[in-house]
């Protein structure tokens, strides 16, 4: 029987003054891992203020962030299991 495990991610966005600041957290229920990615993005001056597109931006590169540590952190594990360098493809 397989077993269905919920990992939640949680995206936290703040906009201030044409800079938009993004989180991602990961929460993997029972193990409790909590992994962080951030991400920004900042207006062009040359750019109309439309404040969704700093948000999209600034949450795609959290996540792409978050993603980026959890692969480092299943190397670490790897790692600690075979006492052997890991490097795993993106």
């Amino acid at each position: 029987m397989s077993t269905v495990k919920r990992w939640t991610v949680d995206v936290l966005v703040n906009d201030d003054e044409g800079r938009t600041y993004a989180e991602a957290c990961l929460h993997s229920g029972e193990a409790d891992t909590r992994l962080v990615g951030i991400g920004r993005a900042k207006l062009n001056p040359a750019d109309r203020d439309i404040p969704e597109i700093g948000d999209e931006l600034a949450a795609a590169r959290a996540l792409c962030d978050l993603g980026q540590r959890l692969l480092v952190e299943a190397a670490n594990d790897i790692e600690a299991v075979t006492h052997e360098p890991v490097r795993l493809r993106r």
